[in-house]
């Protein structure tokens, strides 16, 4: 098994710290490798605890794992190899919910009760000016979708049933988008919800990068612009995590390789009505985020180039791995996992 080293104590401020005598002889905490057995790249992650996640990627390839990783479990839905999932959300072992993204009917929405045994297929978009890019839930049961623009608004996608049925909503309540603006299908962290009501919507493309939030589930949206770069159909903010509805992270920059990505983290301290640029940002492209279990100020960004951790709420980041990420995130018992391209996943070990 690969191991490489994130040479920091991420989980400090979860924890009392151990003796000094202790914490030498102590590993640190580290990603660990799992083997997925198949080489699609993972944009979709959920983590449901130590044990258990679910990924979901590219060639309609859905997996599960109940044992940490030591074995992965194909359980993508029936006749999607056509389809790219870019999102789901599991609410435990056997429930989930995936989001395929695309033009027209690309875009779908399947669900399942019994660890993918089999799917439901709840949406599938029929307008062709619709593409959905993200989902997210306040509980088991209430959930939101997010497409771009169309007709010059962000659509939102609501259940009440868990995913098991959709409507659209209202759009009266959404501000404009600007010329350019969508979000990013780069990680499933453009839409997140935090508590019961509050959730967050991110962009990229238009002049400015901004950073939408509604208090109401999606019923009636505030924008506030953020000081990561915009102006491309490449820049923008590609995710944000909030540990509650006041505290959040933002993180994007752009995609492109060969493209620098300065001031690539913001930090809120109000709810996301106002921004603030990390003194120390990441150095690169990050498209995933996620606040650390029970910590007030860690929090863990990946990207194609590497991991960054921060132990100041995002004021600084700095990198502790080179690894290939695309997403990240935690669940209350300390399980941490992330995943990217060639079928990448691991899972912080400590």
């Amino acid at each position: 098994m690969v191991t490489v080293g994130l040479c920091v104590a991420a989980l400090a401020a979860a924890t009392t710290a151990p003796a000094a005598a202790d914490r030498a002889e102590r590993p640190r905490p580290h990603w660990q490798l799992k083997d997925s057995g198949t080489d699609v790249r993972f944009r979709g992650l959920s983590a449901v605890g130590r044990d258990t996640a679910w990924v979901a990627g590219s060639k309609g390839t859905v997996l599960r794992t109940t044992d940490g990783g030591a074995r992965w479990r194909n359980v993508s839905p029936p006749d999607a190899a056509d389809l790219e999932f870019r999102d789901i959300e599991a609410f435990d072992a056997r429930r989930a919910v995936v989001l395929a993204i695309g033009e027209g009917e690309a875009s779908r929405v399947f669900r399942t009760d019994d660890g993918g045994a089999t799917w439901t297929e709840s949406f599938r978009n029929t307008d062709a000016k619709a593409f959905y890019d993200c989902l997210t839930f306040f509980d088991p049961r209430h959930g939101l979708a997010m497409s771009d623009p169309v007709d010059g608004k962000f659509r939102m996608l609501s259940t009440s049933d868990g995913g098991r049925s959709w409507k659209v909503l209202p759009s009266e309540g959404m501000p404009a988008a600007q010329e350019g603006e969508a979000g990013f299908a780069a990680g499933g962290q453009c839409l997140v919800a935090a508590g019961s009501h509050d959730v967050w919507l991110a962009t990229g493309g238009g002049a400015r990068a901004r950073v939408l939030h509604s208090d109401d589930r999606g019923l009636t949206w505030q924008a506030a612009e953020s000081p990561i770069p915009a102006g491309d159909p490449a820049r923008g903010v590609f995710a944000v995590a909030f540990r509650d509805r006041i505290h959040g992270l933002a993180v994007g920059g752009d995609y492109r390789a060969d493209q620098p990505s300065p001031r690539a983290a913001a930090v809120t301290r109000d709810g996301g009505r106002t921004w603030t640029p990390s003194a120390q940002p990441p150095p690169a492209y990050r498209s995933g985020v996620s606040w650390l279990p029970h910590s007030r100020s860690a929090a863990l960004a990946v990207g194609p180039t590497g991991t960054d951790l921060t132990t100041d709420g995002g004021r600084t980041w700095r990198t502790v791995d080179t690894g290939s990420y695309d997403t990240v995130d935690c669940a209350a018992d300390f399980g941490c996992w992330a995943s990217g391209e060639k079928g990448r996943v691991a899972r912080l070990e400590r």
